[in-house]
């Protein structure tokens, strides 16, 4: 190769360099100004997105106090609610025994005016009725018997044999 041939190919080669690290330079710029918007619109986004967690920071720290003051209402409530409960308890517990014991009474109290009038029942058919029945059955033999001495009349055999038929 000869020297003019070689430096042509070198200044070729420089020439294609020149072009290359011009093309390389403008790619650079390219990427820089890309880079610059992305970075623009990044900071756009980051200053939103800042706010955002802000304001989700906020929301969360209401929500906790809003969570722990309802959990310890809550608590308080059924804390309350568990004495309540304990109390109608205790309530419906002495009521059922009273009223236990108020039957148990009436009960007693039933059977011993069941009895009682049981008694007077007995003392009545003993010292009114018996008598009474007695004192009737008395009347209606001497009044029988009256009737058979002064009355005269005598049954004749077949009214007497109609009379004993009718109770056989």
């Amino acid at each position: 190769m000869t020297p003019d041939a070689l430096l042509y190919v070198m200044a070729g080669a420089v020439v294609v360099s020149a072009t290359a690290l011009l093309f390389q330079a403008a790619l650079l710029l390219a990427v820089y100004r890309a880079a610059k918007e992305i970075r623009n619109q990044v900071t756009g986004i980051a200053a939103h997105a800042e706010s955002f967690v802000h304001t989700a920071e906020r929301t969360l720290e209401q929500s906790r106090k809003q969570i722990t003051e309802v959990a310890t209402k809550t608590n308080e409530v059924l804390v309350l609610a568990h004495k309540q409960l304990a109390r109608v308890d205790d309530v419906l517990g002495e009521a059922t025994y009273r009223a236990r014991v108020q039957m148990e009474r009436i009960e007693l109290i039933l059977d011993d005016y069941g009895n009682r009038l049981k008694d007077a029942l007995v003392l009545v058919d003993k010292g009114v009725i018996r008598p009474l029945r007695e004192t009737v059955a008395l009347a209606i033999g001497v009044r029988t018997a009256l009737r058979h001495l002064f009355g005269g009349k005598r049954l004749t055999p077949e009214r007497a044999t109609s009379d004993e038929e009718m109770f056989i």
